[in-house]
């Protein structure tokens, strides 16, 4: 079986400038994916697909390939990352180069372990779903939720639900995203969070999107609660 790894990397990122490669803990926050991945085992290549000089740079020195540089069109604020990868895939393609495998790995995953990397694909390789990716369970009930107006009332989404106890409620799980891993050999009309796919829980002290510098802040908090642990 033969897989490959992508790690999108768009430059520009205008919350937390130069995020993918700003300093995490004396690297760059992208080498904890690509280290991650390279020490899985798992892959015959791990590829950064990234628009920006300095990230193809920084990702070759931590042992990616970074083959081409993503044109303009896929690197903006509005392409997903299913555009991005499928992208990379027919780039490999182009080269003659296919896989029974693949994974798309956050460069922003500086939490993430090798065991639920190689665990998603194990799953996956021997079951008869088509997706497998990395989800964590919600921290409180959803069916207590409520929203805001303008004036700042609250109206709950489930109301029926406003007496019922948070342990009686069926427990509801979010993607972490980390990892999302697919098969190249048959195509579904389902979106990822579906029938078609395996989700591998991770414990919620290892989750953490990082999208502002209050999420940057607890992802330091969180890794350095790990290393600790570790010791």
């Amino acid at each position: 079986m033969s897989a490959v790894a992508i790690i999108p990397a768009r430059g520009g990122s205008k919350r937390i400038p130069k995020k993918n490669i700003k300093d995490f803990f004396n690297k760059p926050l992208i080498a904890y994916s690509i280290e991650v991945a390279m020490a899985s085992k798992l892959f015959d290549k791990v590829i950064v697909s990234t628009d920006d000089e300095e990230i193809a740079r920084v990702a070759k020195e931590y042992g990616a390939e970074v083959p081409f540089l993503r044109p303009k069109e896929l690197s903006d604020d509005i392409t997903g990352t299913t555009d991005v990868t499928l992208h990379a895939v027919e780039f490999l393609k182009s080269q003659g180069l296919e896989y029974d495998f693949i994974c798309t790995i956050y460069a922003t995953a500086p939490l993430l372990q090798k065991e639920f990397l190689i665990q998603g694909y194990e799953k996956l390789k021997n079951s008869d779903a088509l997706n497998s990716f990395s989800a964590t369970s919600m921290p409180f009930a959803i069916q207590r939720t409520f929203k805001l107006d303008k004036d700042g009332r609250c109206q709950m989404f489930m109301p029926e639900h406003y007496q019922s106890r948070s342990q009686d409620l069926e427990v509801a799980y979010q993607d972490a995203g980390q990892f999302y891993w697919s098969k190249t050999d048959k195509n579904s009309d389902e979106i990822m969070f579906s029938k078609d796919s395996i989700a591998i829980l991770l414990p919620r002290h290892l989750v953490q999107d990082i999208d502002t510098v209050e999420d940057w802040e607890r992802a330091q908090m969180l890794y350095q609660l790990l290393q600790e642990s570790k010791k």
